[in-house]
């Protein structure tokens, strides 16, 4: 389950019990004011919470995901670095990607990844292999810390030449990615339950699915905002 684990403490129990065993939770911030002023909510504490109890109840694939940005988290890489020493969670900056309505945004708060990467370089992280099916991180480990540090930096080179993931948005349409200029629209065969034709057609659709995205042109493709394609 992705969330934002607002309630996370609340439900985390029922959740196992119903078989929940990975977890992806959204934390810019360790800070709580910080937290605060990102989210409109002081609700960090419930959070950490609901994370102990995760950890407690043996849920061991937690992911925390924190997008970086210059005038929010720019100075906190210390404060997760702390808070995974102990604590057998995945940290995994994500860079901030332009999209059609976030031209300011992004020049005022893009921060490159490359960065943070030489930065744990230099304190001793190791670079983790990473396997052909995993997701677009590169991992880090230190003999000295339980948990990991993760990666995400879509403009980085030969980024995408792995990239092995497709989103399907609340629509129904298929994107063969996150700044594609449109989606193939599975709905006519979704709709008539024939799961042939909708593999037909996802199958169809990959023979077109581009090298790479252009967000180092600043091309966006036709997303607006990243919470339009909510899949």
């Amino acid at each position: 389950i992705t969330t934002n684990g607002f309630n996370l403490f609340n439900k985390i129990d029922e959740f196992y019990s119903a078989g929940l065993d990975a977890l992806n939770i959204s934390i810019d911030s360790l800070n709580p004011s910080m937290f605060k002023l990102i989210t409109g909510h002081d609700k960090l504490t419930y959070i950490l919470k609901g994370i102990d109890r995760a950890i407690e109840l043996g849920i061991k694939d937690i992911k925390i995901n924190a997008v970086l940005a210059k005038q929010f988290n720019k100075n906190q890489l210390n404060d997760f670095l702390d808070w995974v020493k102990h604590k057998k969670v995945t940290v995994r900056f994500i860079e901030l990607m332009e999209t059609g309505n976030g031209a300011t945004f992004f020049e005022q708060n893009h921060l490159s990844g490359q960065s943070v990467k030489t930065q744990l370089l230099a304190q001793g992280w190791l670079q983790v292999v990473r396997g052909k099916l995993n997701g677009p991180a590169e991992e880090f480990c230190h003999p000295d810390f339980e948990g990991r540090i993760g990666l995400i930096m879509p403009y980085s080179k030969d980024f995408c030449k792995s990239c092995n993931r497709l989103r399907v948005s609340s629509l129904g349409k298929l994107h063969l990615c996150l700044f594609a200029e449109q989606g193939i629209d599975l709905r006519p065969h979704l709709n008539a339950q024939d799961m042939p034709a909708t593999v037909n057609a996802i199958q169809a659709a990959m023979g077109n699915k581009t090298i790479s995205h252009e967000l180092d042109k600043r091309l966006t493709g036709a997303t607006t905002h990243l919470a339009m394609l909510g899949g």
